[in-house]
């Protein structure tokens, strides 16, 4: 009689979970896609997340997580809890020497433009729009080019260990012209920053941004709507760059991820 009253009991509390499906793998630097039924409610790791009408939501795995993502569903009041195991990763060390010093350190009188400067690209991040690019196929932004750096990867510049890499880097003369990946919004445009120098970010839904670094011209402007390949500007080496190449990130908020998980799917 127990076992029959146990065996109820668990049928009705999963009578009430909502399917989930997950697109992605859940390895440090990855992008994850969900889709659950309409009208659920998602967090991730307790903070709720947005989800789009027909059930989409998104989520990103940090370059260095080591616990476990948890994701609670809430659907009429019925919870359902999963939690999905985080593979870790081994990066690369890449050392690069023969750097300018001011390329290394930055002098001291330009910390507050850097300060500011960085304020505009987290603000940028920060963007949480309703939009649903997120969920279309990417494509890769310079044709026929080789990579040059991937993420994660350690650098060492002229013998001092530094923050760690975390773009995808296309080696391509200047000038080639570099195309949108994504539908999106221009959330970021702006010719000079100190570190990136002409830089482009975009919007593409839900906290997930990309930005475009070492730019030589950029040819679309703030709050420009961009469609998946338009010509939005062409490469350079403007910045702390040591030569021509395209620079490109992924973000879902303030979480970087990795760009060549999105282009080899």
């Amino acid at each position: 009689m127990k076992k029959i009253f146990y065996f109820i009991l668990i049928l009705f509390f999963t009578k009430g979970a909502s399917a989930v499906e997950f697109q992605g793998k859940f390895i440090q630097g990855h992008f994850i896609i969900g889709k659950t039924e309409s009208g659920t409610k998602v967090l991730i790791d307790k903070k709720e997340v947005r989800t789009s009408d027909d059930g989409y939501f998104v989520f990103g795995i940090g370059r260095d997580r080591k616990y476990d993502v948890v994701i609670t569903l809430n659907k009429d009041g019925n919870k359902q809890k999963i939690v999905k195991k985080v593979l870790k990763r081994k990066y690369n060390i890449q050392r690069i020497d023969g750097l300018p010093e001011e390329q290394v350190t930055p002098p001291e009188e330009v910390y507050v433009r850097i300060k500011k400067e960085n304020k505009l690209i987290g603000d940028a991040k920060a963007i949480d729009s309703n939009l649903t690019y997120f969920k279309n196929k990417f494509i890769v932004p310079i044709e026929n080019t080789i990579i040059s750096g991937v993420y994660g990867s350690q650098r060492i510049l002229n013998g001092e260990p530094k923050w760690p890499h975390y773009g995808l880097d296309f080696a391509a003369d200047e000038g080639t012209t570099i195309k949108a990946m994504l539908d999106g919004i221009v959330t970021l445009a702006e010719p000079d920053l100190y570190y990136t120098g002409g830089t482009l970010m975009f919007d593409h839904g839900h906290g997930i941004s990309t930005i475009y670094l070492h730019m030589q011209k950029l040819l679309v402007k703030k709050g420009q709507k961009i469609k998946q390949g338009d010509v939005i500007g062409t490469v350079g080496s403007t910045g702390r760059a040591t030569g021509p190449h395209l620079d490109i990130r992924l973000n879902w908020f303030q979480t970087r991820l990795d760009p060549e998980t999105v282009l080899s799917n």
